[in-house]
C-alpha cells in the first residue's frame, strides 16, 4: 500500500481525488450491501421473491441505465453526473435505514442502483482524460483502491450490522455525504467528451456505429463472467461463510500488493495487445485449480490468479476503450462498455447456475469456465491480428 501512495502522490490533485472517491464509493457499497439480503428476510420477514425483486432491481437500474448515464457526463461534464451518482446514493442509503415497506424499499434499491449508473462511466472518464498520457499507470492505481474497498467495505459492514443494519445504512448514508460535498468543492469541472464529436446529435450514432469497439466488447464480455464467480462458483463451491470471506480477503489483498508491480512489469516487457491477451488466458487459467486435488487451497488459489489476471488486465483494459473511442464520447463508450459486459454476467451466470445443476460439482463446470477465458484470449488475439481494433479516426 505504501507504493500505492507514493505512486498517488505523483497524479494531479483532481485525480487524486478521483481515486479517494472510488475507494469511499466501495467502502460504502461493500459495508452495506452484503447484508442487505439478509435483513430484508431476517430483520423485515420479506418472503425469498421479494428479496430477490429489491436486489434485482438495483442490479437492473445500474446495469440499464449506464449508457444513459455515461451520455448525461458527454453532454453536461464528468462532475455534475459524478456530485449527482453521490448525492442519489446518499438518498438511497439514507431511505433502506427507515424503509420497512417493499415498494419504498424498492424505491431505495433503484436509486442505489441508478447512482452507480450516474457516477461510474463519469469518473472512468474523467480519470482517463485527467491522466492524459499516463492514463494506464492512472487505472493501476485506481484498481488498487478500488480493491482497498472492497476488501474494508465488509469488515467494517460486519461491525456495524453486529449492532444494527440501520446504523449501517446511515454511516454509508454518511460517507456519501460527505463524498458529495468534497467533490462539489474541491473536484475541478470538467467538460464531457464531445471534443472532436462533431455535432451532439452524433453522439449515439456515433457510439453506436464504432465496430471496432463493439468487437472488442463483446469479446472482453466473457472475462466479467470469469471475475463474477467470486461471488457464484467459489463461494458456493466453498460451502463456508469463513471460507467465503478468505477468497474476498485474498482477491483484494493480491490486487493492493501487486497491481502496480504487475502493471510495471508489463509495461517494460509486453505491449498492450501481448497484456490483454496473456490477462485473459490467465483469467481463464485459473479455473483448472479447482480441478486439481486440493479443496479450499484450490479454490483460494484460484481467487488469488483471477485477482493477477485482473491486475494484468485491468489498466490495458480501460485504455483500449479510451483509445477505441478515439477520445470522442468517453464516457458514453465507458456506460455501453458496462451496459454489454452487464447483460453478459447476467446471462453467463444463468448458464454457470444451470450447469452446476446439470453436472454438479465434477470438473466439467470449472473446465468450461477455463475454455470461456481461453476463447476470449483466442478472439482478442484475432482481432488484433486482424487490425480489427484499429481506434476510430478522430475528427
Amino acid at each position: 500500500m505504501i507504493a500505492v501512495l507514493r505512486q498517488t502522490r505523483t497524479f494531479d490533485p483532481a485525480v487524486r481525488l478521483l481515486f479517494v472517491n472510488q475507494l469511499t464509493i466501495n467502502l460504502g457499497f461493500y459495508m452495506l450491501m452484503p447484508y442487505l439480503a439478509a435483513h430484508l428476510s431476517d430483520g423485515l420477514g420479506m418472503a425469498a421473491w421479494s428479496v430477490g425483486l429489491v436486489l434485482g432491481v438495483r442490479n437492473l437500474s445500474q446495469q440499464g441505465m449506464f449508457l444513459a448515464g455515461g451520455a448525461l457526463a458527454d453532454r453536461l461534464g464528468y462532475k455534475p453526473l459524478i456530485v449527482a451518482g453521490c448525492a442519489l446514493r446518499t438518498a438511497g442509503f439514507g431511505a433502506l435505514a427507515v424503509a420497512q415497506s417493499l415498494p419504498v424499499l424498492i424505491a431505495a434499491s433503484a436509486a442505489t442502483g441508478l447512482a452507480g449508473a450516474l457516477f461510474n462511466p463519469a469518473v472512468r472518464a474523467y480519470l482517463a482524460a485527467g491522466a492524459g498520457e499516463r492514463r494506464v499507470e492512472a487505472f493501476a492505481v485506481f484498481n488498487a483502491y478500488y480493491q482497498a474497498g472492497i476488501l474494508l467495505g465488509p469488515l467494517v459492514g460486519i461491525a456495524l450490522t453486529g449492532v444494527s443494519f440501520r446504523l449501517t445504512c446511515v454511516v454509508a448514508a454518511l460517507l456519501f455525504a460527505v463524498l458529495t460535498l468534497v467533490q462539489l468543492r474541491h473536484l475541478p469541472d470538467r467538460a464531457g467528451g464531445a471534443a472532436g464529436a462533431g455535432r451532439e446529435r452524433g453522439q449515439f450514432r456515433t457510439v453506436l456505429a464504432n465496430r471496432p469497439f463493439w468487437l472488442f466488447a463483446l469479446a472482453m464480455t466473457g472475462s466479467y463472467v470469469l471475475s463474477f464467480q467470486v461471488y457464484l462458483a467459489l463461494p458456493l463451491a466453498a460451502g463456508s461463510t469463513l471460507v467465503t470471506t478468505a477468497l474476498f480477503v485474498v482477491s483484494a489483498l493480491v490486487a493492493l500488493a501487486g497491481q502496480l508491480r504487475i502493471t510495471e512489469w508489463c509495461k517494460r516487457y509486453w505491449p498492450r495487445e501481448r497484456c490483454l491477451v496473456a490477462g485473459l488466458a490467465l483469467m481463464g487459467g485459473a479455473f483448472l485449480l479447482p480441478v486439481a486435488p486440493g479443496g479450499v487451497a484450490g479454490l483460494l488459489l484460484c481467487a488469488a490468479v483471477l485477482a493477477v489476471a485482473n491486475a494484468v488486465l485491468y489498466p490495458y483494459e480501460m485504455d483500449t476503450v479510451v483509445a477505441l473511442s478515439g477520445d470522442r464520447w468517453v464516457a458514453t463508450h465507458y456506460g455501453l462498455y458496462n451496459t454489454v459486459c452487464g447483460i453478459g454476467i447476467t446471462l453467463g451466470n444463468l448458464g454457470t447456475g444451470a450447469l452446476l445443476d446439470v453436472t454438479g460439482w465434477s470438473p466439467v463446470p470449472w473446465l468450461v469456465l477455463c475454455a470461456v477465458g481461453l476463447a476470449c484470449a483466442g478472439a482478442v488475439g484475432a482481432l488484433l491480428r486482424g487490425g480489427r481494433l484499429v481506434p476510430a479516426a478522430a475528427g
